[in-house]
């Protein structure tokens, strides 16, 4: 390969970086710590940036922004007949304007699982997903891509796993859930009073 080609080559790769824009060229670096300060204890979350580049980028975004803070987990959706078994989801004030939907990370296409700890992104159709998060207190394999199942079969996008505190996942998971659901499927699954997100930030 000629130099004028690797020259042209190199600057095309800087060029569609900085398309790119924050979002892949921040998550490249290894694997960012968030803590997140809630009214009922602190939960350390680990980010895998690597394989899971754009959701990881735009999680640490709302959180650089301070857009979590004042916000809530407001959902707590347990497993019928299994103790300790379902997911708890938060995200930002009402209030809060938020970034644009982003692109979805398939778990075919990261490798990621959803297993107990690990934190999700929520959406409704694939690429309107913002800030609300969703954090496993037990093995959630539904919540993976299923390629071969009917409809919308592409899952959620994990993109990291609690390494501190998922015994205060699990103690939010039990707290009361007689708040009004925002839709009829989340009946049961309302937390009242809404856990407090007093505030997160990076830690590395």
């Amino acid at each position: 390969m000629t130099r004028a080609r690797i020259g042209r080559r190199s600057l095309l790769g800087a060029v569609a970086l900085a398309m790119a824009g924050p979002f892949r060229a921040e998550a490249a670096a290894g694997k960012p710590r968030v803590a997140i300060q809630t009214d009922q204890g602190l939960i350390v979350v680990e980010l895998e940036a690597g394989k899971a580049p754009i959701t990881s980028a735009n999680f640490l975004r709302y959180v650089d922004a301070r857009k979590y803070d004042g916000g809530t987990i407001y959902r707590a959706s347990r497993t019928k007949g299994v103790k300790g078994a379902g997911s708890i989801q938060g995200g930002p004030a009402a209030r809060v304007r938020r970034f644009a939907p982003i692109a979805h990370e398939s778990t075919r296409t990261t490798g990621l699982r959803h297993r107990a700890g690990t934190i999700s992104l929520a959406r409704n159709g694939p690429g309107t997903a913002t800030a609300d998060f969703f954090i496993c207190a037990s093995p959630a394999p539904y919540l993976d891509a299923h390629p071969g199942a009917p409809g919308d079969n592409q899952g959620f996008a994990a993109f990291g796993t609690v390494v501190e505190g998922l015994a205060i996942v699990r103690k939010i998971l039990a707290l009361p859930t007689t708040g009004t659901p925002l839709v009829p499927s989340m009946k049961g699954q309302m937390l009242h009073p809404p856990v407090q997100i007093l505030g997160m930030k990076r830690l590395n």
